[in-house]
């Protein structure tokens, strides 16, 4: 008989992670690996730790290298991935940048760059992998990595704070149309998470100081606080929930 904990495994699954080099991407890719999917690493960076990693798991693991600042490499990502596993049942939209400057200073490169990235291509990879999964009528997982500034205003951000709250938006959007497919679309908003992106705030001690003391458990998150709420978005536990950001935060947004 079944468990619950049956309901979390991600056996035969084939996922593919974007942003997967480091961070909080590859902590998710492992966590997929550690669940039982093999994985699609994509990246600008070299994806090799993170395939190693998962190849010490025993799992399988591609490498794909993408700049997905612009769509056009889409249609190969895809391809790989289908020709090297022959499906794919789960994708994470993890790849993202940021890019902070006084509203009055803010570039249109430093906008472009971000919105293209961070939202456009969420879309485009989305509705690719849609249409594979669509044509295979097995269902599949959609798994967007969205953000606290989804809810929120932020400083210095504002490309960033666009674009991640486009990405709560185009969540419950693809979820409203993808349903009949049996197709769920999610997110997951981390809090403050020491990663790259966050340098600049962890090592300025006034900043960071007052970004510990809004946190109720009192720490930085770590990509690894992601690997439960990741594998139970992309597993049939969370069959019935769809179209729904979920923050990771430490209880930031409590306060």
């Amino acid at each position: 008989m079944k468990t619950i904990l049956d309901q979390f495994k991600l056996d035969g699954k084939i996922a593919l992670v974007t942003g997967a080099a480091r961070g909080l991407g590859q902590a998710i890719s492992l966590a997929m690996a550690e669940a039982g999917a093999d994985v699609a690493l994509v990246d600008l960076l070299s994806t090799d730790e993170t395939k190693r990693k998962i190849e010490e798991i025993g799992r399988k693991a591609i490498g794909i290298h993408a700049d997905l600042s612009s769509i056009s490499c889409i249609p190969v990502i895809v391809a790989t991935t289908i020709k090297a596993f022959g499906k794919i049942d789960i994708l994470v939209n993890n790849a993202g940048i940021i890019r902070r400057a006084p509203l009055t200073e803010f570039s249109e490169k430093d906008w472009d760059d971000v919105i293209n990235l961070n939202q456009k291509a969420v879309f485009f990879l989305s509705q690719a992998v849609a249409r594979t999964m669509i044509e295979r009528k097995q269902g599949g997982k959609i798994v967007n990595i969205a953000s606290l500034l989804s809810f929120q205003g932020g400083i210095l951000v504002p490309s960033y704070t666009a674009s991640k709250s486009a990405v709560m938006g185009l969540t419950r959007a693809l979820a409203n149309e993808l349903a009949p497919h049996g197709i769920t679309v999610n997110a997951i908003a981390p809090g403050y998470m020491a990663t790259d992106n966050t340098a600049p705030l962890r090592s300025d001690a006034k900043r960071s100081q007052a970004i510990l003391e809004r946190i109720p458990a009192g720490r930085w998150g770590t990509p690894d606080d992601l690997k439960g709420v990741a594998v139970f978005l992309a597993s049939a536990a969370s069959d019935y929930m769809n179209g729904y950001t979920i923050a990771v935060d430490g209880g930031w947004l409590a306060r």
